[in-house]
């Protein structure tokens, strides 16, 4: 069974959401035979790479919020990620053009490393002090160096714009055809969605009735075709 994540790392839910389903995900008794693909969007597409802010500011200029709001939502963000076991810094955080960080997980991804890179990501925007945003391609080097890709790979990566650009597009183009305008959102062997950072219950729950849910393979004309087999291969008799 196949699980499709589309989130973005400048995304707390995302950030909180992804933990609440791996929990879910650890206690599934056929959880070796989930594999989980993360999709990209961007949350603040049309933002310049250039473009970075404190989190508060782009808070209270995006959504209209006063800054006492934007404070207070950080708060609850960062004791429902303690409640996960995530650390979060709720005050001096930026935000930023995540673009670059999307293709360099496609490119994670065809090295196996994806979900390693993905954490890692949302561990130096949520928890660290060093900015993803302005300390240029080599923060995102250093991630990936860590998460045990090639750093002068994942270098040439970044340094190419056209690099996965295509596949990170057709992520987003896929979302809005699955109608997700929002993430963390879930689909579960494409028969299932969830939206939002659901509690873990609700994630075993999707997870059950998808595994449920699935067809078994019908095989048409299986006794009289001819098939090769462990035995040797079925050669008509004269």
């Amino acid at each position: 069974m196949r699980v499709e994540i589309w989130s973005d790392i400048a995304c707390p839910w995302c950030y909180v959401g992804k933990a609440r389903f791996e929990k879910a995900l650890a206690a599934f008794p056929h959880r070796d035979d989930v594999e989980v693909v993360h999709r990209s969007f961007e949350l603040d597409p049309g933002r310049a790479k250039g473009d970075v802010q404190p989190v508060l500011t782009m808070l209270t200029k995006k959504y209209g919020m006063s800054e006492a709001q934007a404070e207070a939502g950080e708060d609850n963000l960062g004791a429902q990620a303690g409640a996960e076991g995530l650390p979060y810094r709720t005050r001096g955080r930026d935000h930023g053009n995540t673009f670059d960080m999307h293709r360099l997980l496609h490119f994670a991804k065809e090295q196996g490393k994806q979900d390693e890179l993905l954490g890692l990501l949302y561990k130096a925007n949520f928890a660290e002090e060093r900015s993803v945003f302005t300390e240029g391609d080599e923060r995102l080097v250093e991630l990936a160096g860590q998460a045990g890709l090639d750093p002068e790979a994942a270098r040439k990566v970044l340094a190419d714009p056209t690099a996965y650009a295509d596949e990170v597009r057709a992520d987003e183009r896929e979302a809005a055809q699955l109608g997700a305008n929002g993430v963390p959102f879930f689909v579960l062997d494409r028969a299932y969605g969830v939206s939002g950072a659901q509690p873990a219950e609700v994630f075993t729950r999707a997870l059950t009735q998808a595994w449920e849910a699935r067809s078994p393979l019908t095989v048409l004309g299986q006794d009289d075709a001819d098939t090769c087999g462990p035995d040797g291969c079925a050669v008509p008799q004269k």
